[in-house]
Parts: structure tokens; C-alpha cells; sequence
């Protein structure tokens, strides 16, 4: 009793001790570590980051078991792999520090889409990709989110053109001469054409995957962008997010991750809740015809 007591006394004077910004200190690196986890799954980094682990449990273990030339050695390696990390991590880190600075408040960020235009954007897409898919013609789309994609998008054709399925077979029409590059909508508008994207540096993809799904997952994994591609080949519809591929949907399955995606969380409540309420009346004329016809 007299050391739950003691253990007692000490951790309340431990808490006492702990100021806001101790706790807000503590939840910066928690975060920190989070994104870092984050980012190593999200890239081809993993066995990477298996190696430099078990190089600090051998370095611990030499440090334990008394093996000085061995951990006077490992010692030198981790100072020295802190440069290397930077070498080998270029590409993640660079890509980190763009979102950070693409997603900086003020005036540097693309202005909330209003609910119709986001409506218009993803009723125009799916008529188009639907087509195209039809014909296997090959498409690359990119919604342009938070951030902000100017860099892909000079590097195409200024187009700026309000949004219709039809502008969008015709720019993805075999013998058009925008048809090979990638369309850049920006606030409800096609803002380019005929843009070079990222390829993505994955390896672990599948090999039947060509160019242009390479560089829609390239993409969405450079930006917070949302990428559609068509294949030529098959067909098949494709949605990119955060470098993931989600492959050979169906128009229902398409049109529900782009709403997912694209609207925003009240928006697609409303629309739910406004299914359930046509739903249950619905059910409720069928119960009622069903009374009439036992009358």
C-alpha cells in the first residue's frame, strides 16, 4: 500500500509539472512521426527504412553487449547515413515540402469549388469517361484540389473553358493534338490541356499498367489532386488518390468516389439523407398500394 501510495505522489507531481507547452511539443512529434510513417508506406521506401532500423537495433545491441569496435563503427555509420537519408530521401522530401507550401493559407490557395460547379464537374466527367470508355479512347484528368498545380499546368495549353463532356471527347479524340497529355480542371473549369505530369517512381506497380496510369498515380502522389484515366487498351476507368489506383470501375463506382472525393461532407449528407427520405417514401406508396389492393 505504501508503494501504490509513492507511485501515486510521484506521478501527480510528475503531471504537475507539465506545462501547455510541453503537451503541445509532445503532439508536434507525434505528428511528425505520423506523416514520416505515412510517407514511407506511401512510396517504395519501406525496405529502406527496414535497413536503417536494424542498424539502430545493432547498434544498440553492441552498446549492451560491449562490442566496442562494432559500435564505435555503427556509431560512424549513423553520423554519416544522416547525409546519406537526405541523398536518398530526396524525392519524398521534396514532395513533402511542396504540399506544405502549396497548402499555406492566403491568397497561394485554390478557393473552395461551390456545390453546383462541383455537381457540373462530376456529371460532365462521368458522360465523358463513360463514352470514352466505350470507344477505348484514352483520357488523363486531374482535379486540381488545394494544391495548386500551375507548374503541370503551363506546361500543357491554356484552354479555360467552362466544363462539358463533349469539349472532353474532343480533346481526348485520337487524331486531336491534345489528346496524349493530361487535362488540368481548376474551379469547376477546364483551366489546360495537352499537360506533362510526374511519372510516379513506384516499382512494385503492376507491369500491364502504361504511361499514362504511371502518371496519374505520379500525380496523386505529388499533390492532393484526384487523377481519372481511361485506359486505351481495355477501357477501363481508373481514379488516382494519394497514390493509390482504384481500378476497372463501374460508372456507380466512379460516381461515388468522385463525390466522395470532390464534395464536401455536407453536402454529400444532404444528398444521402435525401435518398433515405425518397427511399422510405417510396416504401411507404408501395405499403400503401398494397393496403388498397387487401381493401
Amino acid at each position: 500500500m505504501t508503494q501504490i501510495t509513492a507511485f501515486w505522489l510521484r506521478m501527480t507531481s510528475l503531471v504537475s509539472t507539465i506545462r501547455i507547452t510541453d503537451i503541445v511539443d509532445i503532439l508536434l512529434v507525434a505528428y511528425l512521426i505520423y506523416k514520416l510513417i505515412m510517407l514511407i508506406r506511401r512510396t517504395n521506401s519501406f525496405r529502406l527504412a527496414r535497413g536503417i532500423i536494424l542498424i539502430l537495433i545493432a547498434l544498440w545491441l553492441s552498446g549492451v553487449m560491449k562490442l566496442n569496435m562494432i559500435n564505435r563503427l555503427l556509431q560512424k555509420t549513423v553520423e554519416l547515413g544522416l547525409i546519406a537519408l537526405v541523398i536518398l530521401f530526396q524525392p519524398e522530401l521534396r514532395r513533402l515540402l511542396e504540399r506544405m507550401g502549396s497548402n499555406v493559407p492566403g491568397f497561394f490557395t485554390v478557393r473552395k469549388l461551390e456545390h453546383y460547379e462541383t455537381e457540373l464537374e462530376i456529371t460532365q466527367t462521368i458522360m465523358a469517361c463513360t463514352d470514352l470508355s466505350a470507344t477505348h479512347t484514352g483520357a488523363l484528368i486531374v482535379f486540381e484540389r488545394t494544391h495548386v498545380l500551375d507548374e503541370q499546368l503551363h506546361s500543357g495549353t491554356i484552354v479555360n473553358a467552362d466544363i462539358s463532356a463533349e469539349l472532353l471527347k474532343n480533346i481526348f479524340f485520337i487524331k486531336a493534338p491534345l489528346h496524349d497529355g493530361a487535362v488540368i480542371i481548376r474551379a469547376g473549369r477546364i483551366a489546360a490541356a495537352g499537360c506533362v505530369l510526374p511519372l510516379t517512381a513506384n516499382t512494385n506497380l503492376s507491369p500491364d499498367l502504361g504511361t499514362r496510369h504511371r502518371a496519374g498515380i505520379g500525380m496523386s502522389e505529388h499533390s492532393d489532386a484526384v487523377v481519372v484515366i481511361v485506359s486505351e487498351e481495355t477501357g477501363s476507368i481508373s481514379v488516382a488518390v494519394d497514390g493509390m489506383l482504384k481500378r476497372r470501375l463501374t460508372p456507380e463506382t466512379f460516381e461515388a468516389i468522385l463525390r466522395a472525393e470532390l464534395l464536401p461532407e455536407e453536402n454529400r449528407q444532404k444528398k444521402r439523407r435525401g435518398f433515405l427520405s425518397g427511399l422510405r417514401a417510396s416504401r411507404g406508396e408501395r405499403q400503401h398500394d398494397r393496403e388498397r389492393k387487401d381493401q
